[in-house]
């Protein structure tokens, strides 16, 4: 039997081994392309929603008429695409029908009418859900089957996430870790980077788009005592993470329980919405919220700021807008670590940092990526304190996800 084996392993060849690197270098470096100049041009309009919204507060007053039509144009034409980042996991998980290319488009006109009108939403969620749909498109172009097609995807949610944040190596782990919990083929890894990279490099360096930086200007020593502060700050992470989640699930609820007809939901949604901006009298918790998150690794910020962030976005996506969570979800946790420093001693940037990557871990349990995202963004130095918080935040989140669809069999240790 044995015998049998080396003879079989012994059919492939050099050269079949060299098409097939050259056949998946090929479409990962296609994926990136198409993801990458997607996201590019999704950011250039969102930076030019928000510059507008910003200079035309009143705008926000029709939030209401452009959840309408939001809720309209997926009600009556978007079939599939209203899933979402879930359509994205259930097309790996089961491999049905295809993701329609239809969601690219709606997804982006969706996502910058949500921001040009005053909602409170993220991008990864619009990033992903164009490189995964595009990135599928390849099935019908190449008569792929059933595992090359999971690769392919793989590699768009790795283009996306990858090109809209700038952190190539962190989108690759977030595509392996996310999609495939608990069943990583190693197929799937060299492809998932280099579309990243490719991605990556066709945002910023093909079309000239910036993104954030972030600055831990202290970094304190791997002492025993300041370790054991990560540990507490971490369980709060993770319990404000599921709080994140659970929220946006129950607004859900809730108004698919109200409200028959969907196109209701997001009108109703962004009634809440303006009133609260209007009664609150502060635009602070409305669009990305990038400002804020820079402030919070700078100076001391209002211990609310994270619930406050927590439920406007709970509200806007929860009632039907589209956008991501990934950014709400830094906003939540850097403002979070900015106000646990009044209790921790650990340097306020560190805090700010570890909430940042820490309420990301917990909400997609994804603490691999975060990890790696966090020392992509702030630096190698702060990598310990980075991965303490990002794995105590997986476990104390429980069984929450912001993902409905998600597989989180690898979470059988934590019943919460």
């Amino acid at each position: 039997m044995l015998r049998l084996v080396l003879l079989q392993t012994q059919l492939v060849t050099p050269g079949e081994i060299a098409s097939n690197i050259g056949r998946w270098l090929f479409l990962a470096a296609l994926v990136g392309l198409l993801s990458g100049s997607a996201s590019a041009v999704f950011l250039l309009s969102l930076d030019f929603a928000t510059e507008l919204r910003d200079s035309h507060l009143w705008l926000i007053a029709f939030l209401p008429l452009a959840g309408f039509a939001i809720g309209y144009v997926y009600h009556h034409y978007g079939a599939k695409s209203s899933q979402g980042n879930n359509l994205l996991l259930e097309a790996l998980y089961h491999g049905k029908d295809p993701i329609p290319l239809r969601m690219t488009p709606l997804v982006l006109f969706g996502t910058i009418f949500t921001h040009l009108f005053g909602g409170s939403a993220g991008r990864e969620g619009t990033a992903v859900q164009m490189g995964g749909s595009l990135a599928d498109q390849l099935t019908k172009w190449f008569s792929l089957h059933k595992a090359d097609r999971r690769i392919v995807i793989i590699c768009g949610v790795s283009g996306g996430f990858a090109s809209v944040f700038g952190t190539p190596l962190a989108g690759a782990v977030f595509s392996l870790e996310w999609m495939l919990v608990r069943k990583l083929r190693w197929r799937s890894i060299p492809p998932a980077f280099f579309a990243a990279f490719v991605a990556d490099w066709i945002c910023e360096f093909g079309w000239g788009v910036g993104h954030t930086h972030y600055f831990i200007p202290e970094i304190p020593s791997h002492s025993q005592a300041n370790l054991a502060w990560v540990i507490p700050a971490g369980i709060a992470f993770g319990f404000s993470a599921r709080l994140f989640a659970e929220t946006a699930h129950v607004v859900s609820a809730v108004f698919k329980k109200t409200f028959a007809y969907p196109p209701l939901r997001p009108l109703v949604g962004g009634v809440l919405i303006a009133l609260l901006v209007y009664l609150s009298g502060t635009t602070t918790y409305i669009g990305l919220g990038v400002p804020r998150i820079v402030e919070a690794f700078e100076t001391p910020l209002p211990w609310y700021d994270w619930l406050a962030k927590t439920g406007l976005t709970g509200l806007t996506l929860g009632s039907g807008f589209k956008g991501g969570e990934v950014t709400p979800l830094f906003f939540t946790g850097a403002t979070l670590g900015n106000a646990l420093s009044a209790w921790i001693p650990l340097p306020l940037a560190l805090l700010a940092g570890m909430g940042f990557v820490g309420v990301f871990s917990g909400a997609t349990n994804t603490p691999m990526a975060c990890t790696v995202m966090g020392m992509e963004l702030f630096g190698y130095e702060a990598g310990v304190f980075l991965g303490i918080a990002c794995l105590v935040a997986y476990f104390f989140s429980g069984k929450g996800s912001i993902y409905a669809s998600q597989n989180l069999e690898a979470k059988y240790l934590w019943r919460l």
